[in-house]
Formats: structure tokens, C-alpha cells, sequence
């Protein structure tokens, strides 16, 4: 007999979720909600490009409400889901679909673009079943972002400094540091920092909002 390992309930009986699928329901919500999280704000724009298996059946399966409930703070299970891209509209919210045609590594790819201002963020996302989610690109860099682990996102002004800002929070409150990931757009402009930490320590994510030039800081686990 196969040794068969389930890591969660979810393994076994799918998450809470307003349906009709784990994949494109459930991860589309979720991919959306990380990425409202990150932007810290209601955009003025919303674009989302669909690729594969999420662009032939993202009205059917309900993925373009499910991520835009999420874009507008919406969890998997919230009642509200089917509504958001009225919801959206009702807010001023101006919102796009664009179904591509490239090949991806997934079939399940969602790229987001969100406006609100001068502020643009760009994320790449995978709902890779059951849903569980993949964060694969931030600002066009590339990273690994599994949502399995504590993990704190900032955004920030791109000044000297700012790593060693960050990490001295950790250090001083005995957290190790996994994994740390730090990009920009251009010299001088927004950066973003993905730190993976072994633990989570509550009043971290208030201490990093206070640093200065901090624009945003979230967490996820």
C-alpha cells in the first residue's frame, strides 16, 4: 500500500470556500487578497492578465470575481465574492480582463497590475490546487513565495539603510531570518524586501510600518 501523507484537512476535504473550484475559485480569491495586502490601498485600476486554463474559463469557473473580491479584501469564503466586480464598480474601481495566449509554466497564472497615482504594483500569481497558492513575480522580479512559512513583505523607498533597518528588527526580537529577497524598479525608486522568518513574534509588522521610508509591510502564513 502507498504511504500516503496528508499535511492538512485541506488535503483532504478542500478549503472554505464560495465555489465552484478550489483552483480557480478558491486560489484565484487568494491570490487576489496577497496581493490586496501588498498594495496596502484601494487601486483606481485594476488590470488582470489571464493565462491558459484561467483564460478559457475564468468567467465560467467564477475566477474573475474571486479575484477581485480578493483585490478588494475579500477572503475565499466571503459571501460577497460573486458581487465584487459590482462591488468594484460601485467604488470607482475601473477593472480589465486580458486573456493571453503565451505559454506559462502553470496553467493556472494570473498577472496583476494595480494603479492608484503614480503607484503601480505588478504581481504574478499561480493557484496550484487545492487552494494553495504560489506568488511567482513582484515589479517583474522574479521570486519563490509559497504562503507555507511566516513571511513579511515591505515597501519601500529605495535608500541606503533599509536592509540593515529591517533586519535589526529581527535580530533584536531573536528571530531568525530563512530566506530574505530584496528588488527594485530602478535606483532610487520603490523597493520591496520578502523576508521568510522561522517564527512569528507579534509587534514585528507594527515596528517595520514605523520605519522610516516604509511605504507598506504585511504578513502572511
Amino acid at each position: 500500500m502507498p504511504d500516503v501523507r496528508f499535511h492538512s484537512v485541506f488535503d483532504i476535504i478542500g478549503p472554505v470556500m464560495v465555489g465552484p473550484s478550489s483552483s480557480h475559485t478558491a486560489g484565484a480569491a487568494r491570490i487576489g487578497k496577497v496581493v490586496h495586502d501588498i498594495f496596502g490601498d484601494t487601486p483606481e485600476k485594476i488590470t488582470v492578465y489571464l493565462y491558459e486554463s484561467f483564460a478559457k474559463t475564468y468567467r465560467g469557473h467564477g475566477t474573475d470575481v474571486a479575484i477581485i473580491g480578493g483585490l478588494l479584501g475579500m477572503a475565499p469564503d466571503d459571501p460577497r465574492l460573486p458581487d465584487s466586480l459590482k462591488i468594484a464598480y460601485d467604488r470607482g474601481i475601473t477593472v480589465g480582463f486580458v486573456p493571453k495566449s503565451d505559454k506559462v509554466d502553470h496553467p493556472n497564472t494570473a498577472r496583476i497590475v494595480l494603479k492608484k497615482g503614480d503607484r503601480k504594483l505588478e504581481v504574478t500569481g499561480v493557484s496550484i490546487g487545492g487552494g494553495n497558492i504560489q506568488i511567482t513575480e513582484i515589479n517583474g522580479f522574479k521570486i519563490t513565495l509559497s504562503m507555507g512559512t511566516p513571511t513579511y513583505i515591505t515597501i519601500h523607498e529605495d535608500v541606503p539603510g533599509m536592509v540593515a533597518r529591517v533586519t535589526h528588527i529581527f535580530s533584536e526580537n531573536n528571530i531568525n531570518i530563512g530566506t530574505m529577497t530584496v528588488t527594485r524598479s530602478a535606483k532610487g525608486e520603490k523597493a520591496i524586501m520578502v523576508l521568510e522568518v522561522d517564527d512569528y513574534q507579534p509587534g514585528i509588522l507594527d515596528q517595520l510600518k514605523q520605519l522610516p521610508h516604509v511605504i507598506n509591510a504585511t504578513y502572511f502564513e
